[in-house]
């Protein structure tokens, strides 16, 4: 995007958020919305998840609109609760954004600093070690949050793994090769093997595996419901 255009881009998308936080702030102030008044963190978490899944559920149907309208319910709940915060003197949605700038820029040096990555696993393994330093983790579980679905965790500890040095080298002779061997023996572990392999292989490809089980799952049921 030319610098112009961004800029105003910018200006516009400030304008709008601007918008966006007032009307937020007024729902929650005395005489705005009970229910919106009513709401805490933990209430809104169930509604952070649904918002989620519909954004992807509208990435998968290729809708530009509805996209629009599920990323505008997104950026919803991380207003509401930055709002929540703001009430109780806890940090305010500025610095929600402050916070975000301020770690893209320490975790892109090959971007705004004079680091030289050899392309994109490159940046992923750096991400990660950068991540691990600034977070202060110790080992490779540290905030991981429990109850992730599996693919999503498995994708992550790759991730995280290749930030140590210790990055798998995925390749489709391979994955046949686990294939064939659950074949002949289907097992916890050979299963497990395969699942992984097939996880990094798609990480690999910068394909998200969870994203494409999801896919492949719906199109078995749209196969199911014409039979």
């Amino acid at each position: 995007m030319p610098e112009g255009a961004g800029a105003a881009a910018a200006e516009r998308a400030g304008s709008a958020f601007a918008d966006l936080v007032t009307t937020m702030a007024r729902l929650r102030a005395p005489g705005g919305c009970p229910w919106d008044a009513e709401q805490t963190h933990r209430s809104l978490a169930v509604h952070l998840v649904e918002e989620a899944y519909e954004t992807l559920d509208a990435i998968d149907s290729g809708s530009m609109e509805d996209l629009k309208e599920e990323l505008g319910d997104l950026l919803l709940q991380i207003v509401f609760h930055s709002e929540i915060a703001a009430e109780g003197n806890h940090f305010e949605v500025a610095g929600v954004i402050d916070g975000l700038v301020a770690k893209l820029v320490h975790r892109h040096p090959h971007v705004f600093g004079d680091v030289q990555v050899s392309g994109s696993a490159e940046v992923v393994a750096n991400w990660e070690a950068l991540k691990k330093e600034q977070k202060g983790r110790t080992t490779l579980t540290d905030g991981l949050p429990e109850g992730l679905p599996a693919l999503i965790y498995a994708h992550k500890v790759i991730r995280r793994a290749s930030g140590v040095g210790h990055e798998l080298s995925p390749s489709a002779e391979r994955l046949l090769k686990l294939a064939a061997a659950a074949g002949e023996d289907v097992s916890d572990e050979s299963i497990g093997e395969l699942l992984l392999e097939s996880v990094a292989l798609a990480g690999s490809a910068g394909i998200d595996p969870e994203g494409a089980l999801r896919r492949r799952a719906n199109e078995l049921l749209g196969e199911a419901g014409h039979r």
